[in-house]
């Protein structure tokens, strides 16, 4: 490797839902570029993020959670995930540890167990392929050091770990250390982005998953995963900014007042918070406008899939 000589490549964050991928991958960049909520699985495609670690440039492909797929929807996002681990030259296996823990000793809650059995295939996935991955030991301040070194070690063991790091995506703890190792990971070549450059994401479609991430912040506990947001129309205004239209898809009648909430205040809410991420995000005024609307079948309707770099025939 020549001295100070330009290194750049793709590091593939892989992991169960809600093991704190996306959180790790904005904290690597140092920017939002991928959407965070407490609903698992809300990464429906592929996000690059690009960190800068001195000379080199590392392109971070935040990936669906890999999990049991049960619709079409979801085996669209496990395939994509494995998908952006083979064709990337380092992969992070993020594990939430509380979770992991909390499992193995019997307790914690079914997501607990759920995540345990992700964590168990991912691990399979990772020995039929070949592959081997850095583990990244996630929510360390949640737990014991003892039982973190317990966990590490008995992971480890598996045979697929080529190291291990314990982080906090959350607050940043030991992410610097896993930044630094995967900047060493980078083949030797030309930058793939402007330095200043935080994602690869079309400007569209961040609006869409902007507004997506505050609708399930707001709506949690009483929207399951049958909602859609698409950007119709995004267009440049006389003052500099941006006027985005867009629209929200919900598969029934009864799910369309849950987005507007009573005299609309939810839906209010949703735009309010939405417009001030993406005004930051864009560093210019937006106008946002929000529809609600009634599409039954959305998630089986293959442009949908193809708006979002997913296959639909899997």
């Amino acid at each position: 490797m020549t001295e100070g000589a330009h290194r750049a490549g793709f590091a593939a964050i892989i992991g169960a839902p809600n093991a704190g991928k996306s959180t790790l991958v904005n904290r690597l960049v140092g920017a939002k570029v991928t959407i965070v909520t407490q609903k698992v699985q809300t990464t429906r495609f592929p996000v690059k993020g690009v960190a800068m670690a001195g000379e080199a440039q590392i392109v971070l492909v935040d990936t669906p959670g890999i999990f049991k797929p049960r619709r079409r929807l979801d085996r669209a996002m496990v395939r994509s995930a494995w998908t952006g681990a083979q064709d990337a030259d380092a992969i992070v296996h993020v594990v939430d540890a509380h979770a992991e823990i909390a499992a193995a000793e019997g307790g914690g809650k079914a997501a607990d167990r759920r995540s345990a059995e992700d964590v168990e295939s991912i691990i399979a996935g990772l020995k039929a392929s070949g592959q081997t991955a850095i583990l990244a030991l996630n929510k360390i301040d949640l737990i014991r050091r003892d039982q973190l070194l317990g966990l590490s070690q008995r992971l480890f063991g598996e045979g697929v770990y080529s190291e291990v790091f314990m982080i906090s995506a959350i607050n940043g703890s030991g992410v610097d250390d896993l930044k630094a190792r995967l900047a060493e990971l980078m083949p030797e070549g030309h930058w793939l982005y402007p330095e200043d450059q935080t994602a690869d994401l079309p400007a569209r479609l961040l609006a869409a998953e902007i507004t997506r991430e505050k609708l399930y912040l707001r709506v949690h506990d009483e929207l399951p995963y049958s909602a859609a947001v698409e950007t119709t129309a995004f267009t440049e205004t006389k003052d500099g900014g941006a006027r985005i239209e867009q629209t929200v898809y919900v598969e029934r009648d009864s799910q369309r007042p849950i987005v507007l909430g009573k005299g609309g205040q939810t839906l209010k809410w949703i735009g309010e918070n939405a417009r001030k991420d993406l005004a930051e995000i864009l560093d210019r005024p937006v106008h946002l406008f929000i529809t609600v609307k009634v599409r039954e079948n959305w998630s089986e309707e293959r442009e949908f899939y193809s708006g979002l770099g997913l296959e639909f025939d899997v």
